[in-house]
């Protein structure tokens, strides 16, 4: 199979996402680089409130141009995911850094081992291209989601992604900015989808073209949606843990107190024996609490699950 197309299919429509914010210098390079590259595919750029000509400049390249007002790239992947009707979703960042080259091998290999989503893993030796700092971020990030959902992806950051129809319509999109990585790649995990990565190019932005991420601000937020997450996906090992940790706190506390009442039949600290009970009925609680969360947690997780099967697989028909 080569790599630099699509092999043929019959009915299977293509459609590549492209969200967008002040991206006017790059967006044209993008729009014809992924017509070159997938002739027959759809491709949508999404503006995000632009102030620049994004959207003259997506159009002139032949772009199908939508907007979304609401601010955040997480909206407007939830909004592309509601709008476009496809069998093949490719998503790409505007910004011209991702290799489009690349999109058939992505596509050909999520149709041939019936996956749901392929990543377009960065590789780049060029430091400008991906900073030390966005670096460091996602390789620590990718490791925290790796240790708690599951080590299925070394790329839990990229913007490059293909999904089948049935990944695109089962996911709920409930974050507003570049969390949204973070949320495909659990919702991925949690639903035990098949997926895989695929090394490509990552390169330079073109000369005036600035990055939207900042590495401080957009990763304490990743880091927050990592935190909401567990909550809401591990909820039994979450609660479990801050009601071990009040239990010991309890202990420490009411131990001393529980001793000297042994040898004594005296309870001299009272408030520190109050407050020592009173942490331990918390930590009781917050243990009783993960175990109801967790079962609505499985009854969302069945809800998603069945909503993913409604769906076929994608095949070449």
């Amino acid at each position: 199979m080569e790599r630099n197309r699509v092999e043929p299919t019959t009915d299977l429509k293509i459609a590549v996402l492209i969200p967008c914010y002040n991206e006017g210098k790059p967006i044209a390079n993008v729009v014809r680089d992924f017509r070159a590259a997938l002739p027959d595919a759809d491709i949508y750029v999404y503006d995000n409130n632009s102030t620049d000509n994004t959207v003259e400049a997506a159009r002139d390249a032949g772009a199908i141009v939508r907007t979304e007002a609401q601010q955040g790239k997480g909206n407007v992947v939830r909004r592309m995911f509601a709008d476009v009707d496809a069998d093949v979703y490719v998503m790409v960042d505007g910004d011209n850094t991702y290799e489009a080259q690349a999109a058939p091998a992505l596509v050909n290999k999520l149709i041939d081992e019936t996956l749901d989503m392929v990543s377009g893993c960065r590789v780049t030796e060029i430091q400008e291209a991906y900073r030390p700092g966005h670096r460091f971020g996602n390789w620590m990030l990718t490791g925290l989601v790796a240790g708690i959902f599951g080590n299925r992806t070394k790329d839990m950051l990229t913007g490059y992604r293909v999904f089948s129809r049935r990944f695109v319509k089962s996911f709920p999109a409930l974050s507003r900015g570049f969390e949204i990585e973070t949320e495909l790649t659990v919702h991925a995990l949690e639903l035990r989808m098949p997926i895989a990565d695929v090394d490509t190019v990552y390169v330079d932005r073109l000369p005036g073209s600035d990055s939207k991420l900042n590495t401080i601000r957009d990763g304490l937020r990743i880091l927050k949606m990592i935190v909401l997450l567990v909550k809401e996906e591990r909820p039994f090992a979450l609660f479990c843990g801050i009601g071990g940790v009040l239990g010991l706190i309890s202990l420490l506390l009411g131990g001393p107190i529980v001793s000297e009442f042994l040898q004594t039949g005296l309870v001299p600290r009272f408030p520190t024996a109050i407050l020592a009970s009173a942490i331990m009925v918390i930590a009781v609680l917050a243990v009783m609490s993960g175990l109801i969360l967790d079962t609505v947690t499985l009854g969302r997780r069945e809800m998603k699950r069945m909503s993913y099967l409604a769906l076929p697989a994608p095949s070449r028909r």
